[in-house]
């Protein structure tokens, strides 16, 4: 059993990497598509729950049970950084007193199905792995 100063280590240092891989790759998405709608929260969102979705596949497989660091480090830590549901919200409530209706609209729609289809597709990739794993 790991110690709580060890989770909580994991959890700090996986949050800090995330956190500066999304300012990364939000600020490139921005800078490549633009900034009329936020594009780099949606990006980010879509590509962490496809990430999310491989790694509960394989923790409800038990293949992650020989690495109890990984849940502390990259889902808690480094994906509850990465990921930016509150980026998403506050960004979705600018554009909303802003009068741009549509574009919040559109914005909780994407990334709502984009997010809830990139988890599906993460679970479907994990398991693919697993069977040509077992072939």
């Amino acid at each position: 059993m790991t110690n709580l100063w060890t989770l909580l280590a994991l959890v700090a240092a996986g949050s800090a990497l995330g956190g500066m891989v999304r300012f990364f790759v939000s600020g490139f998405v921005a800078r490549a598509i633009g900034e009329t709608f936020p594009w780099g929260t949606f990006v980010v969102n879509v590509t962490g729950a496809f990430s999310i979705g491989i790694l509960a596949c394989l923790a409800d497989n038990n293949l992650l049970a020989n690495w109890p660091q990984v849940w502390p480090l990259v889902v808690t830590g480094f994906l509850g950084s990465y990921t930016t549901v509150s980026s998403f919200s506050l960004q979705t409530l600018a554009l909303a007193r802003d009068g741009e209706w549509r574009r919040a609209a559109r914005n909780v729609i994407l990334s709502l199905a984009f997010c809830l289809g990139a988890v599906t597709l993460g679970v479907l990739a994990g398991r693919a792995a697993i069977a040509a794993g077992a072939a």
